[in-house]
């Protein structure tokens, strides 16, 4: 059972972390409170769209103003898993409410509050994966966790002693990681290719990218999609690129038809993506390696 706990640096610490060193809380965070959270945690923290949403900034904004903090008074940090130690002994934070599990070397470093919440630990996995039904069909297959991160050890120690784990720096990388092709070509693939008398490149080039190649077919779509919506946002915001200076070019001479010329480069977009994202969903399903 995994122990989500609230994490208080003291506030006198803080104080005078800020009376010695001006550099280190900045001007601008002077008279707040500032609380180190996740970003890339949906449903916990969250950065979305320059806002923060998820149950540990709803705690974290509760326990501010229990503080007698506005809202307007948090300064949000980024805590990831593997700095969150550092981020409290150097002051860079008054307090970590980021899915910060007890554990016993860690209380020899940090004060813990709480626990306000108490979880269980899944696995994610790709839709298509019928091989894995609980953390004891991870044995000899990757599995990936996040720098500084309890979860997979604890899989590794009581579960399966024969996973490998890997470590990325944020759970974005390893959900990127886990769609990708990086985790689509089992262990054993290689050793079958070792087996069979092919030597390195002929395992590469005949059964591990071939397999990868094809397990990439989603992401790399999704990859092209997201920065032709990039391309949309930065042109809205007048962002230096040819699209928003043909549009810029288009309503200086027609002012009188703003919604129109939006109206079309939107149009523009969605005939774009569309099809790209048919495609690639008919090259996913088309090419998916089953098993």
């Amino acid at each position: 059972m995994k122990q989500h706990i609230i994490t208080r640096a003291l506030a006198a610490a803080c104080a005078l972390a800020c009376a010695v060193s001006l550099a280190g809380c900045g001007a601008s965070e002077e008279g707040k409170i500032r609380i180190g959270i996740k970003f890339d945690q949906p449903g916990l923290g969250f950065k979305k769209s320059g806002t923060y949403v998820g149950f540990d900034v709803d705690v974290a904004t509760y326990i501010a103003e229990e503080l007698g903090y506005t809202r307007d008074e948090i300064v949000w940090k980024e805590a990831p898993s593997a700095q969150r130690e550092a981020m409290l002994q150097n002051g860079d934070v008054d307090m970590i409410i980021a899915t910060y599990s007890i554990t016993d070397s860690r209380k020899a470093v940090v004060d813990f509050a709480g626990p306000y919440f108490v979880a269980g630990q899944d696995l994610l996995v790709r839709d298509d994966e019928t091989e894995i039904n609980g953390p004891e069909d991870l044995n000899g297959k990757r599995l990936c966790s996040v720098t500084g991160s309890t979860s997979a050890v604890t899989v590794k120690e009581k579960f399966a002693d024969e996973v490998q784990l890997m470590e990325q720096p944020g759970y974005a990388e390893c959900a990127t990681a886990l769609f990708s092709g990086i985790n689509t070509v089992p262990l054993g693939q290689a050793e079958a290719a070792r087996a069979l008398g092919l030597n390195f490149m002929q395992s590469a080039g005949l059964i591990i990218l071939p397999q990868a190649f094809r397990g990439s077919v989603a992401p790399l779509g999704n990859t092209l999609i997201a920065l032709l919506k990039n391309s949309t946002v930065a042109a809205a915001a007048s962002v230096s690129t040819e699209t928003s200076s043909l549009m810029s070019e288009m309503i200086e001479f027609h002012a009188d038809a703003i919604i129109e010329i939006f109206l079309i480069f939107a149009i523009g977009y969605v005939i774009l993506i569309i099809p790209i994202g048919i495609l690639t969903t008919y090259l996913s399903n088309k090419l998916a390696v089953r098993r």
